[in-house]
């Protein structure tokens, strides 16, 4: 089974090797026929600290890292 994978924009870089990514979603809410957008944060493992706030990244699912880590970001060439 494929691991998922999600783009977004990191927020946060404060943590050692640890990003947080702001990814949004965008759908047709079944009731009011609206287009929606909702955004969920994920903290994702950066090993060498290389994203920056306000970078697009692309995150894949992981084992877990850490207590809510389970994401890790991935590069171009990895996709």
């Amino acid at each position: 089974m494929p691991k998922r994978i999600l783009q977004g924009t990191v927020v946060s870089d404060k943590n050692e090797k640890t990003v947080v990514v702001k990814v949004e979603r965008r759908f047709t809410h079944p009731v009011m026929k609206k287009t929606v957008r909702m955004s969920k944060k994920y903290k994702a493992h950066d090993e060498n600290n290389a994203h920056k706030v306000g970078d697009q990244v692309s995150i894949q699912e992981s084992k877990p890292i850490s207590k809510d880590k389970r994401w890790v970001v991935i590069t171009p060439e990895q996709a």
